[in-house]
Parts: C-alpha cells; sequence; structure tokens
C-alpha cells in the first residue's frame, strides 16, 4: 500500500475531527505550492485575499464565502501548527461527549459567529477608527468547540506533561487570559474573534442544556447535499416468474455467509481499535487488510 493510498485510507476511516484537520492542512499547503511555483515565472497572486474575512463589511457583497472560507485557511505554518494542535486536543474532549455532526456543525457555526464579532469590532471600536484587516484562521472555531466542553464539563480532569492533573477549567482560563493580555498589543481584531468563538461555544451549550441544538440547521443541510450527491438507483419493474417445484434442496451457503460474517467482524474490530487509540496504533497487516476491504 503506497503512502497516498495510506492517507486516503485515514481519511475515509477517520472522523469529522481528522477530516478537519486533513482540510485544513490540504487548502494550506497545495496553495501555497502552486502559487509558490507561479510565482518563479513572475505570476503573483494573493490567494488568501479571495478567503480571507475582511474588516470591512462591504466586502461580503462580493465574497460572502469568506465568511466561511476564512476558517479553515492559515497565513503561516506555525500559525497552522498551533491551531491543528489545539484543534486535535479540543475536538477528541468534544466527541466524549457530543456525535461527529455536532461537531462539524459548531465547528461552522463558531467561525461564522467569530467573524462576525471580528467586523462588528472594527465598526464600534474607537481604536479600529480608520483601520482596516483581514482574518484567516480556524482559532474562532476550535475556541467554540474548546468552551462549549469547557462549559458541559468544566471540572473534566487531565494530566499534561511537566505539569500534572489539571481540571480543563483551569486551561480555558488560561486561554482566555492570553487573548485579555494581547489584546492592546498585535492583531487585536484576532483576539476579539477568538473570543468570540468562546463566547459562541458556551452560548452553544448553555441553549443545549436547555433542548436547543443550534447545529440541527446546519447538519440537515449538509444531509441534503449528502443525499443530493448520491445517486438514485433505478426502479425495476415488477416481474411474475413462474418457477418448477424442485424437491431437490437448496444448495448451502453456509461456507459464504461465515466468510462474510468474519471479514465484517475483523473490520468492525479494527474500527473499534481506531477509536480508541486512533489509526496510528494499526499494524501495517491492519491497515493493509482495512484498505483491501475498503475498494
Amino acid at each position: 500500500m503506497s503512502i497516498l493510498d495510506d492517507l486516503k485510507l485515514q481519511y475515509r476511516t477517520g472522523g469529522i475531527a481528522q477530516k478537519l484537520i486533513y482540510w485544513n492542512v490540504g487548502l494550506f499547503a497545495i496553495p501555497a505550492i502552486v502559487f509558490g511555483l507561479l510565482s518563479l515565472f513572475g505570476l503573483h497572486i494573493d490567494y488568501l485575499y479571495y478567503v480571507s474575512l475582511d474588516s470591512l463589511p462591504s466586502s461580503l457583497a462580493w465574497k460572502p464565502w469568506s465568511l466561511i472560507t476564512y476558517a479553515v485557511f492559515h497565513s503561516g505554518i506555525f500559525h497552522l501548527f498551533f491551531n491543528m494542535i489545539v484543534l486535535h486536543f479540543s475536538t477528541r474532549l468534544f466527541i466524549t461527549y457530543f456525535n461527529q455532526k455536532q461537531l462539524l456543525g459548531l465547528y461552522i457555526l463558531g467561525g461564522i459567529f467569530a467573524g462576525l464579532v471580528y467586523i462588528a469590532s472594527y465598526l464600534v471600536l474607537p481604536v479600529f477608527e480608520n483601520t482596516s484587516s483581514t482574518l484567516v484562521g480556524a482559532s474562532g472555531s476550535i475556541m467554540a468547540i474548546l468552551f462549549a466542553t469547557v462549559t458541559y464539563n468544566p471540572y473534566m480532569e487531565m494530566r499534561l506533561m511537566f505539569i500534572g492533573r489539571v481540571k480543563l477549567w483551569h486551561i480555558a482560563a488560561i486561554v482566555i487570559a492570553l487573548d485579555l493580555i494581547q489584546l492592546p498589543m498585535a492583531n487585536t481584531g484576532g483576539h476579539l474573534a477568538h473570543l468570540g468563538g468562546a463566547l459562541f461555544g458556551y452560548l452553544f451549550m448553555t441553549l443545549l442544556k436547555k433542548g436547543t441544538d443550534l447545529t440541527d440547521g446546519i447538519t440537515k443541510i449538509i444531509d441534503f447535499f449528502v443525499n443530493k450527491s448520491i445517486p438514485k438507483k433505478k426502479k425495476t419493474p415488477f416481474k411474475k416468474v413462474h418457477k418448477n417445484y424442485n424437491p431437490s434442496p437448496p444448495i448451502s451457503t453456509e461456507s459464504k455467509i461465515v466468510k462474510k460474517d468474519k471479514t465484517q467482524q475483523q473490520i468492525d474490530e479494527i474500527l473499534d481499535k481506531i477509536s480508541a487509540s486512533g489509526y496510528d496504533a494499526l499494524s501495517k497487516e491492519e491497515k493493509d487488510f482495512l484498505f483491501r476491504a475498503g475498494k
């Protein structure tokens, strides 16, 4: 199995959290490579300009998609690296209590809300008077996921390297403090977007506890397009078939059924192992078997 096949298998068998990381990494690496090569021939294209969120509300008139796309693009390798570490950490905590569809919906809605806070801050805060800026990065969405989990279970304990056991609210408090401290220093709009994402995570979980799931609308939209993309099977007219009575016993299919059950059982065991320990915990033989079974 080639490296590309291995990556495809990880993508297919991974959950929404892993797919989000793949999308963020891919949307950083592929454009950077392509447009970097084009610059060698004198073609300089600022692709981030077309996907970033502008602080001017008027920009949404010609690039409304930027309210979503900004949350899956990054401005640099370290920006991407640290965001993906926190995304991996936050999504693992969230999935402990909630499902994959809620995770995706919260990522999208948290990013939108954080983006709106970013735009609003440039409209109302005097510090931004006569200035404009652009925003990229998944931080707002990640903060929504992290703080939704904190709101649900603030006393969840975890062990951190070199520190020991801490509660989840301790980590959340440090993250908020860092954003507040850096507000007057640099990237003020970006830090306000982080705080907006955290606020949305809190609001989402507060409403969810009362029975209102804000991600339901996103889930229905995604399900609609997914169902549209699946080709419908053509209906064949019913045909009545007359068969002569055959007293001979039917051919045994026991061996085929056993084989199918064993294969499915092995697949289920491997998927359980992925769910518990991650894809990297699989042996080479298990990865090869899962790849062949997925064809």
